[in-house]
């Protein structure tokens, strides 16, 4: 898998009125809002990328979601959020929908060339290796849990990025910024 062909994404809660106030998303509607991520996804995300969607895809019924997806790039993995009922509906515009993914991806930069990399709608205080550098992805939050510079985590919701997708490298990009140490590291010192 091309690592520039991989992107994050979280919480457009496509069709979903209340999430404009909640969320203060610039939006006069649900039209506009949902005709603005479709534009938004679309001019990053090819046809043939890989797109990791960590929950909260829409809050509408499975025929109009089915006519959005229709219209969106990319080959989707979704993870359930806890609004996931059209995209459930919906199954087959998906490769496949899980409550949590463990992620590797080929990169010449990371530990032995492979980049480990845990999924979940959730943001988590540990996981699975993260004693060992691994990140995890997340959403749910819509920005407003405050970052943690020392663990190698990272809100990928779409409130967090100006309505855009992340790549993999705009995440590799944050993750190079954070001030983390290895506990393991730190204990033998």
């Amino acid at each position: 898998m091309d690592p520039n062909k991989i992107w994050f994404t979280s919480d457009h809660h496509f069709g979903h009125k209340n999430i404009i106030e909640f969320s203060q998303r610039p939006f006069l509607n649900t039209d506009e809002m949902n005709e603005e991520l479709i534009k938004r996804w679309n001019e990053k995300i090819g046809t043939e990328d890989m797109v990791y969607h960590l929950g909260d895809f829409a809050l509408m019924s499975s025929g109009k979601l089915r006519s959005i997806l229709d219209r969106l790039n990319g080959r989707i993995h979704l993870i359930q959020g806890n609004h996931e009922s059209a995209a459930l509906d919906c199954a087959s515009r998906f490769e496949w929908i899980k409550d949590y993914h463990e992620l590797t991806v080929k990169d010449t930069d990371a530990h032995k060339g492979e980049r480990f990399i845990v999924l979940l709608h959730y943001a988590m205080r540990v996981w699975n290796a993260s004693h060992y550098g691994t990140w995890h992805l997340y959403g749910h939050s819509h920005g407003d849990l405050p970052d943690d510079e020392a663990s190698l985590s990272f809100d990928v919701g779409v409130d967090t990025n100006n309505f855009y997708p992340y790549s993999y490298e705009d995440i590799k990009v944050r993750m190079s910024q954070k001030k983390w140490i290895s506990p393991i590291e730190s204990r033998n010192k």
